[in-house]
């Protein structure tokens, strides 16, 4: 049952990076490439009908979370409570730009919002690569220190930084030079993926410069991945064991490499989907991945004497995860049925949809 509920929790938090990863790409391509005020509006259509449902799926994956995996759930929450609160602000400020932008037809009301729609995007996609850096890397479980436990062994505090911003002491912060690395690529990849979404949806003027601006990042991409994958062996030597023990997991790689090589062909591609294909592709690789990797930790320690949260010392009990999986099946086929009637009521370019 621990392995039927962690691909349940791998596929909702994987949809949620790639649908509502979409909208945060529009937004940071909204602050950081749109000039004119026909541009900033082509943006918002393409995202418009999607963004809040798109967001479900977070919801839906902390609700797995609290459900299945109250050990964790409670563990993470308090222990990486400050840059939670972040993220929190974060995705109020986005949402609030994003709807007062339209009630006033003034140029700085309309600048002003427009920007925190944009920073809180730009913020989020920071804020969850430094996030999974965070997963990947470990945290100190107990707050070990000196050899003693100052927490229970499922308990820990992280601060937003440690003084030598090392990854590698038993006292790490929730920002370090590894984290910062792949809250990096977050932002690169997201802001592909947004671009590529919005030459999908719409026919704006913008879209030829959003496609030069997509190999180019794509690039940088690539030198990112190179750096990455150095700070990830030196941060976890044995990153690869389960790829080695079960060589059919190197099918997560291959389907980034698929996807970054489609994403750095973005300007020879004819049809507008495909550069969001590869993008996707990209995402769901890198993401599974990862969750290959750590598997079956949750979220690895950083000192010798406490065990990693993995999939079985943060479960409930058997009969909770069955009266469960019986409501998420009601649940994921009414969800389907809501994205696919909104998908199919917008599908095909949305340069006429008028958002407010």
């Amino acid at each position: 049952m621990e392995i039927f509920w962690l691909l349940v929790l791998a596929f909702m938090l994987t949809t949620y990076i790639v649908l509502d990863g979409l909208d945060f790409g529009a937004g940071i391509v909204f602050l950081f490439f749109s000039k004119e005020e026909k541009d900033k509006e082509a943006i918002i259509k393409s995202i418009g009908p999607f963004w809040d449902g798109n967001e479900v799926w977070l919801i839906a994956g902390g609700g797995v979370l609290f459900a299945i995996f109250p050990v964790l759930y409670a563990s993470a929450f308090s222990g990486l409570y400050l840059p939670l609160t972040l993220v929190l602000w974060m995705l109020i400020f986005r949402a609030v730009g994003l709807e007062l932008r339209h009630l006033i037809d003034n140029k700085l009301w309309k600048q002003i919002w427009g920007a925190v729609f944009g920073i809180g995007s730009f913020m989020l996609a920071l804020l969850f690569g430094i996030a999974l850096g965070n997963v990947v890397r470990g945290v100190n479980l107990g707050g070990v220190e000196n050899g003693v436990l100052h927490y229970s062994p499922t308990n820990f505090f992280t601060p937003l930084w440690a003084n030598d911003f090392s990854p590698l002491n038993t006292h790490p912060g929730v920002i370090d030079w590894f984290t910062v690395i792949l809250g990096v690529i977050s932002v690169i990849t997201l802001t592909i993926h947004g671009a590529n979404w919005i030459i999908f949806k719409t026919n704006s003027g913008i879209n030829d410069t959003l496609r030069k601006w997509s190999f180019r990042l794509s690039i940088a991409l690539v030198v990112m991945m190179v750096v990455s994958f150095i700070a990830w062996i030196k941060v976890k030597p044995d990153a690869f064991a389960n790829f080695i023990e079960t060589p059919v997991l190197w099918l997560s790689i291959i389907t980034v490499l698929v996807g970054l090589g489609g994403m750095l062909r973005v300007q020879s591609f004819k049809k507008d989907g495909l550069p969001f294909l590869f993008s996707s592709l990209f995402i769901v690789g890198s993401f599974v991945s990862t969750l290959l990797a750590l598997f079956p930790k949750f979220l690895p320690s950083t000192n010798d004497q406490v065990p990693a949260l993995d999939i079985y010392n943060t479960s409930t009990t058997e009969y909770g995860m069955q009266v469960s999986m019986v409501w998420w099946f009601i649940a994921i086929v009414l969800v389907a049925g809501y994205f696919y009637n909104l998908h199919r009521t917008f599908r095909g370019k949305l340069d006429e949809v008028d958002y407010h």
